[in-house]
């Protein structure tokens, strides 16, 4: 007797990406992001207009992922949305849509920590590849495992016991690595996103030309507000000479990136070594980051890791994650009334 799937709405609008995917069980049918491009004018995200450009979006984002997935709103099982942590103008645009459709259609409302998301996104089962003719492949790690979670506003390794279960044992104790990526890109003077850039200049640079501090933070925390402070003072030394960072450009993106791959590894390896977990995952914006993928496979040679990289799609924020996540938790029953609030601040 065939089972008819789960079809999972899922709803992401935690930052400056309005997303809406489907999914049936874990197999995605549809993921789809409008951006905003009225930020790069302010050289980073504006919460207010990110909210209002939120509304514009979050109707015909949801109607395209609807179309694309061939699903229409009455076949949708449950919705599950971002409540946090993220801006509250943008969560609340989400949060207050889905609570919408759900209560329309009667049917169960799933709150979302969008930092679990991101890990899970390694569960989703991708669509099938011209070339495999069958089921979308995505090798899955198997529990326990540890991922490293490094986006714009977080930097954290979690030690994930289960789909539900997860225990944050290290994060960043000011700034996220994925920050200082952005504020170094500003100082250099390259246009928002920099981070991106950072890394395509990096690529032809020379990663040992100028060497940045590695803050000493006990445990498995991180630290980058001192990076971030050195790195403006270094630029600021040698301004004088003409044309500094135009000639030395990718070398000087190159050491940077290097100093920051060095520091999230280094912690990694520690708490790996000490729990004795070979199973290795990366998650969040920053793990698109080229430097960071090619230096954690260099380290899987090395230390006899199985390591897992989630595809380009489902490194930034996206919605496929959210549907995953709440796929999960709708099999556990946890689901809430509409009374359930967004919240900037949202812990495991």
């Amino acid at each position: 007797m065939n089972v008819k799937p789960v079809i999972i709405l899922g709803i992401e609008s935690s930052c400056d990406e309005t997303a809406a995917a489907v999914l049936a069980d874990t197999n995605i049918l549809a993921n789809v992001i409008a951006g905003q491009e009225v930020h790069k004018n302010f050289g980073g995200v504006v919460p207010e207009l990110a909210s209002r450009a939120h509304q514009q979006n979050i109707i015909p984002v949801v109607d395209e992922a609807l179309k694309k997935a061939g699903v229409s709103k009455e076949e949708i099982n449950a919705v599950a949305f971002t409540q946090g942590p993220g801006l509250l103008g943008s969560l609340l645009v989400g949060g207050s849509f889905a609570k919408a459709f759900s209560l329309a259609l009667n049917i169960p409302l799933i709150p979302v920590n969008h930092m679990q998301a991101h890990i899970l996104a390694h569960f989703i089962t991708p669509p099938p590849s011209p070339l495999s003719g069958g089921e979308g492949k995505q090798s899955k790690p198997s529990f326990p495992f540890l991922c490293l979670t490094v986006s714009g506003g977080h930097t954290q390794i979690v030690l994930v016991k289960d789909h539900l279960e997860m225990e944050v044992i290290g994060q960043t104790t000011d700034d996220a690595a994925g920050e200082a990526f952005d504020k170094a890109a500003k100082i250099l003077g390259l246009p928002y996103p920099g981070g991106p850039l950072i890394d395509k200049y990096a690529k032809t640079g020379n990663p040992l030309r100028f060497r940045f501090p590695e803050a000493k933070v006990p445990g498995y925390d991180f630290s980058f507000s001192g990076l971030k402070t050195a790195f403006l003072y270094f630029i600021e030394h040698n301004s004088a000479q003409p044309d500094f960072i135009k000639h030395n450009l990718n070398d000087i993106c190159a050491s940077l990136q290097q100093t920051i791959v060095d520091t999230l590894l280094n912690k990694l390896k520690a708490a790996a070594s000490d729990l004795g977990i070979k199973e290795i995952a990366i998650a969040g914006g920053v793990s698109a980051n080229s430097g960071l993928r090619n230096a954690l496979l260099k380290e899987a040679e090395t230390s006899g890791w199985k390591v897992f990289i989630p595809p380009f799609d489902y490194c930034t924020d996206n919605a496929a994650m959210i549907a995953i996540t709440g796929y999960y938790r709708l099999l556990k029953g946890e689901t809430v009334s509409q009374e359930i609030a967004s919240k900037a601040r949202l812990y495991f």
